[in-house]
């Protein structure tokens, strides 16, 4: 009888503690907070750092995903269009929501981009047009603006017009063409003549320095040049001084890097093109984030219109770039904090 007695009291004690637990565990549940959501994976993919202004968008996308949350993972192909693609692929096995493209060549990722959209990933062109590619979104400058201010530019310093070299850029980036054309039709009746035009495989600025050689080897009348960047005018300035040129020669180009800068101050190069790329950064990873959360760009977005990629009409997103010439350095780059006026003038004493 008392070992029935114990064994009721044992039992009772053993069903209060579990009662007892349960209602710790339900309290403890109530002030722990609800599990957190994953975070939205954005892919990045690069086509190399050897443009100065591409560490640059890089910092300015990736702080502002994750201020919206979003993490990213930055991929650097080199300029090496099969890494590229085997980095998105690595993108796409991730399962990332989106992914983000500088492309090396336009016409090589339209392959790998459907295999990223049929997984459901939301597919971006910054600042280089993927082309036959259905992206859901193209956000860059008015590259056609760009040439048109270049243009304009050369032909005001070059009043009696002339002979005039161009040394594009990369011959794989859809830019290259876009810029072209605004620029000659910027330069259309101003009695400029293109004598001698080439390409720089890759963006390499070296290859600049032999073009603008090849140039000179045309025509020994040289009153202007067009460069596809500052980095390949870097080089096209350099062939210039060897040959006693630099300074008298107008040089455009775009994207005001600091040495460009320094230059335009010294009187070496004409004018650069200044596109506000911090701004387009920001504004990428805000759309970027926009399309995960499954937001309609084109009909919601102000100021979005859009763009043939040569199959499909797409969604795409400009910003407008602004000329820079020594006159207004200050109000541009330097008020803006995108350059300091110490390192602008660091030369000129």
């Amino acid at each position: 009888m008392k070992k029935k007695r114990r064994l009721s009291a044992a039992l009772l004690f053993a069903a209060a503690c579990l009662l007892c637990s349960g209602c710790r565990q339900t309290e403890q549940e109530e002030k722990e907070p609800a599990h957190q959501e994953e975070k939205m994976q954005i892919g990045l993919s690069f086509d190399s750092f050897v443009i100065e202004r591409w560490t640059r968008d890089r910092d300015m996308f990736v702080s502002t995903a994750q201020s919206l949350g979003a993490e990213v993972n930055v991929q650097v192909a080199g300029g090496d269009i099969q890494e590229q693609i085997s980095q998105i692929e690595y993108f796409i096995k991730k399962k990332m929501d989106a992914i983000v493209i500088i492309a090396i060549d336009g016409e090589a990722l339209s392959e790998v981009v459907k295999k990223a959209q049929e997984e459901g990933i939301k597919i971006v062109s910054y600042d280089r047009l993927i082309q036959n590619a259905n992206t859901d979104l193209y956000i860059s400058f008015d590259n056609e603006r760009v040439g048109e201010l270049m243009g304009e530019a050369l032909a005001a310093a070059c009043p009696e017009g002339g002979d005039i070299c161009m040394i594009n850029g990369s011959p794989s980036d859809h830019n290259v063409t876009q810029v072209d054309e605004g620029f000659m039709r910027a330069i259309d009746g101003s009695g400029l003549e293109v004598v001698y035009t080439n390409f720089c495989d890759n963006w390499l600025a070296e290859l600049a320095f032999d073009e603008m050689n090849e140039g000179l080897e045309q025509s020994k009348d040289i009153v202007g040049v067009m460069c596809g960047n500052d980095d390949l005018a870097s080089q096209a300035i350099r062939a210039l001084a060897e040959n006693r040129m630099a300074g008298d020669v107008p040089v455009v180009a775009q994207d005001a890097e600091l040495s460009a800068c320094q230059r335009i101050v010294e009187g070496t190069q004409t004018m650069t093109v200044f596109k506000p790329m911090e701004e387009l950064a920001k504004k990428a990873a805000e759309l970027s984030v926009a399309l995960i959360k499954g937001e309609n760009l084109s009909g919601g977005l102000q100021d979005c219109s859009v763009i043939s990629d040569g199959t499909y009409d797409i969604p795409c997103y400009y910003i407008e770039p602004v000329a820079v010439t020594a006159e207004n350095m200050e109000e541009v780059i330097i008020s803006s904090g995108f350059h300091q006026a110490e390192d602008v003038y660091l030369n000129i004493k």
